[in-house]
């Protein structure tokens, strides 16, 4: 039998524990751990949750690295095309981890309404465009069909169709500038996506890259620039250098970070305010914990005299209150996951907490539940609280057992 923890259960289900001086204390020390866990659990999922997200949708309309002329154009627009018959296009083989390559273009136009105009930038897809990326942003209608003959079908955001007043089914004419006049091209509106990314959503249409080609006299083989995937983000960079050294010297690659560098350098930003909130929770709930052993080792100073007079070691004896500070730190841990969990999962199914898009690319806070990471805190909560806690716990050292014995 473990003496240690025979002594400690003892005293966690003695029916004075609950109405002794230490109640109190207990209880506030129970709650810092719980509300620690449970700040711990929401600050890790959200703020992953909102890099992935953000991750996901500047991808989802831009690739992860984007191949295009080399040249000094700064603009969303295409200036220069570059030719499809490429050796790492259709299929990328060269470079391990690209999941996809796609071919666009894009051209600076004016949508003109009734009573309204917008300027926007057409990019225009091919058969080998991913739709299946951008498919959970269409809020209404579907995508084009790029499959058959050149057709005039395209999706534009909600906020273009909010600010020209367009719905599924309308049409609209679109003009493209040139050096002389313009070209004049109307489009039907068969679906529109909100993104909750506003430079794309405030920005960009969707359609058939053909016009794009007839437009500037281009030939069938002839785009704007390649887009491509990969199947681990984190491996971006290297993944992206690769690319680089198997394109030729007329190419030139870069990928969303260094695209997007201000967003990414944001998003940085959470990896630091996570790792502050996991300090401050874990030191706030190690401090509480300290002070509920402080006052449990004072509150039974007689009862360590008694147990040393029998015999007992100093490390026998602290054994016993961490055994009982254990318990604690696992009723807070139980109450704090429960309660953390529960939140983020009523997050994840209602949505219940939105955010404003222009500040934070998504319109509701994104959710990412890992249990790994939740079992991870629960250990570094556990591990920390223990290695702290042996430092009051050499108190019980000091006390003699004649004058503990005596105490009143």
């Amino acid at each position: 039998m473990n003496l240690e923890y025979f002594i400690a259960k003892r005293l966690i289900t003695a029916r004075d524990y609950k109405s002794s001086i230490s109640a109190p204390i207990i209880k506030i020390a129970i709650s810092a751990i719980a509300i620690g866990m449970i700040m711990m659990i929401v600050s890790v999922a959200t703020g992953i949750g909102l890099q992935q997200k953000i991750r996901e949708k500047v991808s989802a309309f831009n690739g992860h690295i984007i191949i295009s002329n080399y040249d000094n154009n700064q603009s969303e627009v295409t200036l220069v095309p570059i030719s499809k018959k490429q050796d790492f296009y259709p299929k990328f083989t060269s470079v391990p981890g690209v999941e996809h390559i796609q071919a666009i273009a894009s051209k600076a136009g004016i949508i003109r309404t009734e009573t309204a105009f917008e300027g926007i930038i057409f990019k225009g897809v091919g058969n080998d465009y991913k739709w299946d990326n951008i498919k959970e942003y269409i809020v209404e209608g579907r995508i084009p069909n790029g499959k058959g003959d050149l057709n005039e079908e395209v999706v534009i955001s909600q906020f273009i169709a909010n600010r020209l007043n367009l719905k599924v089914g309308d049409s609209f004419n679109t003009f493209f500038m040139k050096e002389k006049g313009y070209n004049l091209r109307n489009f039907d509106v068969v679906g529109i996506f909100n993104s909750g990314f506003q430079e794309f959503d405030a920005t960009y249409i969707i359609g058939d890259i053909r016009h794009m080609q007839r437009i500037n006299k281009w030939t069938p083989d002839q785009i704007g620039a390649f887009e491509v995937f990969v199947s681990d983000f984190n491996a971006i960079e290297s993944t992206g250098e690769r690319v680089y050294a198997q394109t030729a010297s007329t190419l030139d690659t870069k990928t969303i970070i260094e695209k997007y560098s201000y967003i990414f350098e944001w998003l940085q930003l959470f990896d630091f305010n996570i790792i502050v909130i996991l300090v401050v929770m874990i030191l706030v709930a190690t401090i509480n914990m300290v002070v509920a052993l402080l006052v449990l080792i004072l509150e039974r100073t007689q009862m360590i005299g008694i147990l040393k007079a029998l015999g007992a070691n100093n490390w026998s004896v602290r054994k016993i209150f961490l055994y009982n500070a254990f318990y604690l730190i696992v009723r807070g841990l139980f109450w704090g996951n429960l309660i953390g969990i529960s939140l983020l999962l009523i997050q994840q199914q209602f949505g219940i907490i939105q955010l404003p898009p222009e500040n934070y690319y998504v319109n509701q806070a994104p959710v990412y539940l890992n249990w790994g990471f939740i079992l991870l805190l629960n250990v570094l909560t556990v591990t920390v609280c223990f290695l702290v806690l042996l430092i009051p716990s050499y108190i019980i050292t000091k006390i003699s057992p004649v004058k503990a014995i005596r105490f009143d």
